[in-house]
């Protein structure tokens, strides 16, 4: 069975919708399609990546109110696959797939943080903080792992002989892929730069038994070697060039309109390294204007670090050359991307969404992370790149005091506390942190301790 073949629908019920929903590959190019359980990564014809379509006009027999009572009534159910924020969509999603394939940790569903004083000091009312690190192995990566991982699961029981699942990684990717591959029983084996992850990235695919493979190189070098490595029998790819992973990552736009009350916000701020959670973020927007479920697009801004910032450039140039880069050392290491695979999606989504592309400095984004953690949040440095982008586009006037502000949070804080400790202790390089604060050594006596706190407030 193809996973976009139809099926016989089951019977309905409280969770159910039929099931004679389909998808597949499409080239933009040549509108060439081919099934999604394929071996396929992009267009023979004119090496284009390959786009996931649905069958808009199937999905269309429920009205646009049918579909936000079947989503919201899921949300928080108990009843396998629907907990999860990703299966809680499957339609929209991946709707041929056996339930008995796939593979989910209960992912999504994650916190839409009201960001009130942190907003307030920027002049805003309504920001809002996407915390998509709030998942099973720390990152958003495991919203487009666990469709990966189930199509590979089905695939493998339909015979096609898939014996491991390889990703190169910044760090989050190959968390997300191992945790995914565990659970399946599929072997997973992903190729690091060396020395370029944290020791908490790291730590996590040793953990879950994948092949770990430290490269002195980058992370441009890793994809170089894994798009070859990919082309072996038996050997199927996992980076975000693979269709499949956006079809998750699309659903952190569906899940904050939901979050919202079906509402639109006014701006997406996304960190963007590989790029494609920039594309996966405006198809889900698409599919809820597609399906009526919205009348109108958010705008959406990419921010990247200047060290790492081939899309900001091109952008500054109106998109009419793109040249790769080597990406210079960050504190935002997981966007520490030259040579972003998923350049043109991106490009399709910011023009289609009127969007922009600002960038930060390693100052800036270790300040505006540091401000941040003081009302609230834990930003790990990508955030804190969207946070100090959103604080340019204020500056600018192109974010108005009345708009409504998404910023996506990529990953958790946790994975960064070596650059916490570090800014705290004032050994940033070449940064003077302005919000330092340590640990105050005292003696075991109550009078000390009883100044240092009257004296601190």
């Amino acid at each position: 069975m193809c996973l976009f073949r139809t099926g016989r629908p089951p019977a309905s019920g409280l969770f159910s919708a039929p099931m004679s929903y389909s998808c597949r590959y499409r080239c933009v190019g040549t509108e060439e399609t081919f099934p999604v359980d394929q071996v396929i990564y992009r267009s023979p014809t004119t090496g284009e990546l390959l786009e996931v379509e649905h069958d808009l006009a199937a999905l269309k027999d429920r009205s646009p109110a049918s579909w936000i009572k079947l989503f919201d009534e899921r949300k928080g159910s108990n009843k396998w696959p629907y907990a999860s924020g990703v299966w809680g969509k499957k339609e929209w999603v991946m709707p041929g797939i056996d339930d008995n394939n796939i593979v989910s940790l209960h992912e999504g569903h994650t916190n839409l943080f009201w960001a009130e004083r942190y907003g307030a000091s920027l002049g805003l009312d309504d920001l809002w903080i996407k915390l998509c690190g709030n998942s099973h192995t720390g990152s958003f990566k495991d919203l487009g792992m666990t469709v990966l991982v189930s199509v590979v699961k089905q695939m493998i029981s339909q015979g096609t002989p898939i014996q491991a699942i390889v990703c190169a990684s910044t760090g989050d990717t190959s968390a997300a892929l191992a945790a995914y591959c565990a659970a399946a029983g599929i072997r997973a084996v992903v190729l690091l730069p060396a020395g370029k992850v944290t020791t908490a990235q790291l730590v996590q695919p040793l953990a879950n038994n994948a092949l770990v493979c430290a490269l002195d190189t980058d992370f441009d070098g890793c994809m170089a070697i894994v798009k070859r490595l990919a082309e072996e029998d038996g050997i199927y790819l996992a980076n975000s060039m693979n269709s499949l992973r956006l079809e998750g990552q699309k659903t952190v736009g569906i899940e904050v309109v939901q979050q919202f009350d079906w509402q639109v916000p006014d701006w997406v701020i996304i960190p963007g390294g590989n790029l494609g959670n920039v594309s996966a973020l405006g198809a889900g927007f698409d599919m809820l204007e597609a399906l009526g479920l919205i009348t109108r697009r958010p705008r959406i801004c990419v921010a990247q670090a200047q060290a790492a910032n081939p899309l900001y450039l091109a952008y500054q140039k109106g998109w009419h050359t793109f040249e790769p880069i080597t990406a210079q050392p960050t504190e935002a290491s997981a966007i520490r991307i030259g040579n972003p695979v998923s350049f043109q999606r991106a490009v399709r989504t910011l023009e289609k969404y009127e969007g922009v592309v600002e960038q930060a400095s390693e100052k800036e984004l270790s300040e505006a992370a540091a401000a941040a953690d003081r009302t609230g949040t834990f930003a790990c440095p990508h955030t804190g790149v969207a946070l100090a982008c959103l604080s340019k586009l204020i500056g600018s006037k192109q974010i108005k005091p009345g708009d409504r502000v998404v910023v996506v949070s990529t990953a958790s804080g946790l994975k960064f506390t070596d650059f916490k400790i570090r800014y705290h202790e004032q050994r940033l390089r070449d940064i003077d942190s302005d919000l330092p604060n340590q640990p105050k050594s005292l003696p075991n006596d109550y009078e000390a301790v009883k100044r240092a706190v009257l004296n601190s407030i």
